[in-house]
């Protein structure tokens, strides 16, 4: 299931971000002493005696103000609200309770979520100023006196946190599973697919509803196997939308990336590539997950006899970062290549999974070099111990050399090619990593 969401929220300048930065424990967050510093949401995985959850800095909330700036801080922050399990509202010890705070506690509790009340800045050790109780006054329950500074008070603060996140329940849909998110844009067509995937092949499991209102887990069995396909909010053109909440999208078609085996890219073929596309298609990449670009509309386009081959050339050119990715022309109005969808689906998984004995990747080290010497500089030459294989998904090999600097990047593509057309990995990410072998090793 996706991680549950924690709002950090308050007026501004109560310390927000610092405490935010305490909690994920590096300085992501911005800190100034200024209001209005962090306008745009910023977030985090945060782990608490073993729950993991997803922590959002956002910016102030000004509840009455009419600045263009604020109120698209308040905008962003209401939907960071909205999203969240729990809400953590940050006050200031120093000032005391404001009619802003009285403002924002008022639209917390209206929205209904579980709310934390932290009281901020409370630097002194040993029992708490008598300030503290002035809190109450806001009709959250108790306050939490916290040091967003020296950490004082933050474990209380996070054990308050993990009491109202939802239990961590995750179904146990066996090992032969594969989670496919499918990501891209709006109204390119994303839940249309799913639905004609479910409505033709009538035997869905169940349908797990995530814990967020813009995600969804559809779990479908059919002939080609088992998947859970994990549905996610568009992202959406800047141009159409408030930026605020086209991070959010982009957030939560993150989060999907995360949880899933394989990546679908669903890219509306009457428009083309898009930025909001590769950016998600970019971090597919990074987490070095299994991915397949579905073109649909495919039906909706006109097409010659080199209308799919001059698109397909396009789309390579704009996706050249992951020359490995595979494409499908699909419809998810008739239903056109889903069979093919799943075939790829299955295909990238595998790659992405497969496990290589060391004996094999070494016999190919061997005839690579041979064929190929290494390359030398200034008369010392790249020596290349041997080879394995550290992890999968993705495979990632790790090469003991006697000096990385003398492996360039173009032998290290080599040496990366043999092994695709070796073991039939032409449709995955690869990462490899260069190691040093200590000199002073007898082997």
């Amino acid at each position: 299931m996706p991680l549950p969401v924690v709002a950090v929220v308050g007026r501004p300048n109560v310390g927000k971000s610092t405490l935010f930065n305490k909690l994920i424990g590096q300085r992501l967050s911005i800190v100034e002493d200024t209001p209005g510093v962090t306008r745009d949401r910023i977030y985090s995985k945060c782990e608490w005696r073993g729950r993991e959850f997803m922590l959002v800095d956002t910016g102030g909330i000004e509840p009455d103000s009419d600045d263009v700036i604020l109120s698209q801080m308040r905008r962003q922050a209401e939907i960071a609200v909205s999203s969240a399990e729990v809400i953590v509202l940050v006050t200031d010890i120093r000032s005391g309770v404001t009619a802003s705070d009285y403002d924002v506690a008022a639209m917390l509790i209206k929205s209904g979520k579980p709310v934390v009340l932290c009281v901020n800045k409370c630097d002194t050790l040993g029992e708490p100023p008598m300030e503290l109780y002035e809190f109450y006054n806001l009709g959250l329950g108790d306050p939490i006196a916290v040091s967003s500074v020296h950490g004082h008070g933050t474990g209380d603060l996070l054990d308050a946190v993990c009491e109202h996140l939802p239990d961590d329940v995750e179904e146990d849909l066996g090992d032969d599973v594969i989670k496919v998110a499918v990501i891209g844009k709006p109204n390119v067509g994303k839940s249309s697919m799913i639905n004609k995937i479910c409505g033709e092949e009538r035997l869905i499991v169940s349908d797990i509803a995530g814990t967020t209102r813009d995600a969804t887990d559809t779990v479908i069995e059919n002939e080609h196997g088992k998947f859970v396909f994990i549905d996610t909010a568009g992202i959406r053109r800047k141009s159409k939308v408030l930026e605020n909440i086209e991070k959010y999208s982009v957030l939560r078609s993150y989060m999907a990336v995360d949880r899933a085996d394989v990546a679908v890219i669903v890219i509306d073929a009457t428009e083309g590539f898009t930025e909001q596309d590769s950016k998600v298609a970019g971090y597919a990449h990074e987490k070095g997950k299994a991915c397949v670009v579905a073109v649909n509309k495919w039906d909706a386009v006109e097409k010659d006899t080199n209308t799919m081959k001059d698109m397909l050339a396009k789309l390579k050119d704009d996706l050249s970062f992951m020359q490995y990715v595979p494409f499908v022309f699909i419809s998810a109005k008739t239903g056109h290549r889903i069979d093919k969808l799943f075939d790829l689906i299955k295909r990238t998984f595998a790659q992405n999974s497969i496990r290589i004995s060391t004996g094999k990747l070494n016999d190919v080290l061997a005839y690579a070099t041979e064929r190929v010497q290494p390359p030398s500089d200034k008369g010392r030459r790249l020596k290349i111990y041997y080879m394995t294989q550290a992890s999968t998904r993705p495979p990632t090999f790790v090469v003991f050399v006697n000096r990385k600097d003398l492996f360039h990047f173009s032998y290290q593509r080599y040496l990366e090619n043999q092994i695709r057309e070796t073991f039939s990995l032409n449709e995955t990410p690869i990462v490899m990593k260069i190691r040093e072998r200590d000199t002073n090793d007898v082997k």
